[in-house]
C-alpha cells in the first residue's frame, strides 16, 4: 500500500500542477474579454462616434454657406439636394489655398525625406559601425528628445535672420528636420540593432562594403520602421502651425496658416473654409492608409519574439 500510495501521489501532484498551468492569468482574461464579440461591438461604435466631426466636416464642405448657416450638417440625410460641389470648384480658383496647399507640399515632402535618409544613416552608424565617442554620442541624441519646440523659438528665428532664410521655406525645412532627427535616429538605431549580426557578417566576407551592405541589407529590413518614421514626420509637418507660424514666409503660408487666417472671416468665407480644411486632413489621412500595413509593422516591431 505504501508504494502504491508512493506511486499515486506524484500523480496527484502532477494533476494539480497541470492545473495551475492551465488556469488563466489576469491578463489573458483581459484579452479574452477584449476580443470578444460585445467588446468589439463597443470599440466600432466607439470608432464610429470618433468620426463624427470628420463625417460632420465632410458633409459641410458639400452643403452651401446659407445652408450652413440654416442648420446643422445632419439635414443633409433630410435634404440630400443640399449637397453640391461648387465649394471645392471655388476652392481651387482660390490662390490663397492653393498656394497654401503647394506651400505646405514643398515644406513637407523634404522634411520627410530628409529626416528618413539623414536618420537612417545616422541609426545604422550608431547601431553598427564603431568610431569614437559613439555610446556618448547617442546619449547626446537621447536627451535631445526631451528639449521642447518653444526653446528653440527665439535663438533659431534670431540665427535664422542673420544668415537670409528667416520666413523661407528653406528656413521651416531646416527647422523641422533639426527637430525630427532626434526621434529618427532614436528610432532607427534599436530597429537596426535588431538585425542579426551573422547576417551582416556573412554580407560583409561577400565583399559588401559598408554603404552595399546598408543599402541591400539594412534598408530592406528597416523598411517597417523607416516608413513609420516617415508617417511620423509627415503628419507632424503637415499639421504643424507654430512653426510655420514664425518662419514660414506670410505672403505664402503653409494651409494651417492660411485656414488660420481664414477663420477670421468666417462668416464670408465658409465657402472656402469648410473644405480647405477637410482637404488639409484628408492628404495625411491617405498618407496613413497607403503604408498602414508597413506602420503597423513598425510599431509592433519587436514586441513578438
Amino acid at each position: 500500500m505504501s508504494a502504491l500510495g508512493e506511486a499515486v501521489e506524484p500523480r496527484a501532484g502532477g494533476k494539480a500542477e497541470a492545473g495551475d498551468k492551465a488556469r488563466p492569468s489576469a491578463a489573458s482574461r483581459v484579452a479574452g474579454a477584449l476580443s470578444s464579440g460585445l467588446m468589439r461591438v463597443f470599440l466600432l461604435v466607439v470608432g464610429l462616434l470618433w468620426l463624427v466631426p470628420t463625417i460632420g466636416l465632410a458633409l459641410s464642405s458639400l452643403r452651401e454657406p446659407a445652408d450652413i448657416s440654416a442648420g446643422g450638417w445632419w439635414q443633409v440625410f433630410t435634404v440630400p439636394s443640399q449637397i453640391t460641389f461648387e465649394n471645392y470648384a471655388h476652392l481651387l480658383q482660390d490662390e490663397t489655398i492653393t498656394g497654401s496647399l503647394l506651400s505646405t507640399v514643398a515644406i513637407t515632402v523634404p522634411s520627410t525625406l530628409l529626416v528618413v535618409v539623414i536618420g537612417s544613416l545616422a541609426g545604422y552608424a550608431f547601431a553598427w559601425m564603431e568610431f569614437p565617442g559613439r555610446d556618448w554620442w547617442f546619449l547626446g541624441v537621447v536627451g535631445l528628445l526631451v528639449v521642447p519646440v518653444q526653446v528653440a523659438l527665439l535663438p533659431v528665428s534670431q540665427l535664422f535672420g542673420r544668415v537670409g532664410i528667416f520666413e523661407t521655406t528653406l528656413g521651416v525645412i531646416l527647422f523641422h528636420v533639426a527637430f525630427g532627427l532626434p526621434f529618427a535616429i532614436f528610432l532607427l538605431r534599436n530597429f537596426f540593432a535588431e538585425i542579426p549580426r551573422e547576417l551582416l557578417e556573412a554580407a560583409r566576407l561577400d565583399g559588401a562594403g559598408e554603404l552595399r551592405l546598408f543599402l541591400r541589407v539594412v534598408m530592406p529590413l528597416g523598411g517597417p520602421a523607416i516608413a513609420s518614421l516617415g508617417i511620423f514626420q509627415f503628419l507632424w509637418v503637415w499639421n504643424d502651425m507654430l512653426v510655420a507660424l514664425i518662419f514660414a514666409d506670410s505672403k505664402n503660408p503653409p494651409i494651417t496658416v492660411a485656414l488660420q487666417q481664414q477663420v477670421r472671416h468666417f462668416g464670408d468665407n465658409v465657402s472656402i473654409l469648410a473644405p480647405g480644411a477637410f482637404l488639409s486632413m484628408v492628404i495625411p489621412l491617405a498618407v496613413f492608409f497607403a503604408f498602414q500595413r508597413q506602420f503597423v509593422s513598425g510599431v509592433m516591431a519587436g514586441a513578438v519574439k
